[in-house]
């Protein structure tokens, strides 16, 4: 059942995607052109604190035209570990410094289409250290309930695929 790539040529490429057709041949002969796009990895957090309310940032997303409530998260920069780009997103988008970060989950959210892949870490604590520097990522920082967020999905107040996939997670951990 393995899809067998014969090329990949590029459509459009900027410093932050690269979307491409690529040859495919499926496993009964047929070939096929699929679109893909290639992007740099991701790194975010969940951040929660001893009241057991996790940090979350509350955005616009013009793509979709909708609001809803993320973890922080972001490109992951080129010679960049991970679990520093995670530690940079948390601070730079909510202006807290999370606490001792632990891998918490890989995911690969749109692996249909996409390369895209994201390393979340979780951090018990944080350390409120200023404004964010990125103050146009979020419209509201927030500490939310952790028993608040089925609600807030069933709401469709939580949409963003990995911040739906960590919190969940998380939820199995309490």
């Amino acid at each position: 059942m393995r899809w067998q790539v014969h090329s990949e040529e590029p459509l459009y490429t900027d410093r932050w995607l690269d979307v491409r057709v690529a040859d495919v041949e499926l496993p009964d002969g047929r070939h096929l052109d699929h679109r893909l796009i290639r992007t740099a990895p991701g790194a975010g957090a969940v951040v929660t604190d001893d009241q057991n309310r996790v940090l979350l940032i509350w955005r616009h997303r013009f793509i979709t035209d909708t609001w809803g409530w993320e973890i922080p998260i972001g490109k992951i920069d080129e010679g960049e570990e991970p679990i520093a780009a995670a530690a940079r997103e948390v601070e730079e988008e909510t202006g807290w410094r999370p606490g001792p970060l632990r891998p918490l989950l890989y995911t690969q959210p749109t692996n249909g289409i996409s390369d895209s892949e994201h390393y979340i870490f979780r951090a018990d604590s944080a350390q409120h250290i200023g404004p964010p520097t990125e103050a146009w990522e979020a419209e509201r920082i927030q500490w939310v309930p952790l028993t608040d967020i089925r609600r807030l999905i069933d709401k469709r107040d939580i949409v963003s695929g990995t911040s739906m996939n960590a919190l969940l997670y998380v939820l199995t951990e309490v």
